[in-house]
């Protein structure tokens, strides 16, 4: 597997996608209809207008993101009839769209914070790349390559996703082999996350740590990152904006950590390295952000625990460009 910054990650898609001939699946926890993503939302329609099975979906959260809060029946924001025009688009050329969870009085509880793309047999994945103007210029990253195996079952946790959300339901988290070593699915159940639970053993195991999210640490693992003197790379709540901001702050002053992070552009990557005491490396990469609040409202996340020599590798390699 490669890894991809955000611009090349969604010009990637634009160009894989106009060759597909047998499948897209795209999942994006934030899916915006702007400049930046123009060419992609095309290149999804002409795909389905050729013919080839195209499912996409994203949380309704975008709609907050894209300022659906000030937004009224009568007075609607300009990103938001973008986003709506978008999906109409969608309807017309095949593409089968579906927005996906729900806005209730918390924010958070329930989200799909998933992040996918399965082009025929190539798969995109294991990084926190939202796709919208904003999203594609924060220092994050997204793995791609073949993997004909991965794509399958990435597009049947697409297809359950979908179903479960007209029917209202949630899946225990669980996990697979793959070619580059363990995948791990949170399933959306309330304080069940097997990916937050591997992070703090081999947290517990390792003899050093380096953590990148945009949040600081937070509950069980946060401890477990403080005994362990754990080298911490997140945002600072100044580079943030809105509720980030605000939670950013309070996760900090609640802890007490401070971040290692000195440069100017937010981070939006998520992965830990772990140094084990045989000198070994392993990494987590993917969604989750590392942090418990997460965990205990049940938001959907996938994860990649690998140990594969070139995959940590490029991690260290984005760490040194954009992180450190």
């Amino acid at each position: 597997m490669e890894i991809f910054s955000p611009p090349v990650y969604a010009a990637t898609l634009v160009k894989e996608i106009g060759h597909a001939n047998q499948r897209v699946v795209l999942f994006s926890h934030i899916l915006g209809s702007d400049a930046s993503t123009n060419k992609l939302i095309d290149a999804l329609c002409s795909a389905a207008e050729r013919g080839v099975p195209v499912e996409v979906a994203s949380d309704v959260f975008t709609y907050g993101i894209m300022g659906g809060w000030k937004s009224t029946p009568l007075r609607a924001d300009e990103r938001i009839r973008a986003l709506r025009a978008m999906a109409r688009k969608f309807k017309r050329s095949g593409v089968k769209f579906h927005w996906i969870g729900q806005l209730g009085p918390i924010l958070f509880a329930g989200r799909m914070h998933l992040k996918w793309c399965v082009v025929d047999d190539k798969v995109y994945g294991f990084g926190g790349i939202n796709l919208y103007e904003e999203g594609l210029q924060h220092a994050d990253y997204m793995f791609g390559g073949h993997d004909t195996e991965l794509g399958n079952h990435i597009a049947k946790e697409h297809e359950r996703i979908v179903r479960d959300n007209r029917l209202g339901k949630v899946h225990r988290s669980y996990q697979f082999p793959s070619l580059h070593g363990t995948v791990l699915v949170d399933g959306g159940k309330m304080g069940d996350s097997i990916i937050y639970k591997r992070a703090c053993e081999l947290a517990r195991q390792a003899q050093a740590i380096t953590f990148v999210s945009q949040y600081c640490p937070t509950g069980k693992l946060g401890k477990i990152m403080h005994a362990k003197n754990a080298k911490l790379y997140f945002s600072h709540w100044r580079l943030a904006r809105n509720f980030n901001r605000f939670l950013i702050r309070v996760s900090m002053a609640a802890t007490g950590y401070q971040t290692s992070y000195c440069r100017r552009k937010y981070i939006h990557a998520k992965c830990i390295i772990y140094t084990m005491p045989d000198g070994s490396k392993v990494a987590l990469t993917g969604t989750h952000n590392f942090v418990r609040a997460g965990v205990a409202l049940g938001t959907r996340e996938i994860a990649l625990e690998t140990s594969d020599a070139h995959i940590v590798a490029q991690l260290e390699e984005f760490l040194a460009k954009y992180i450190y």
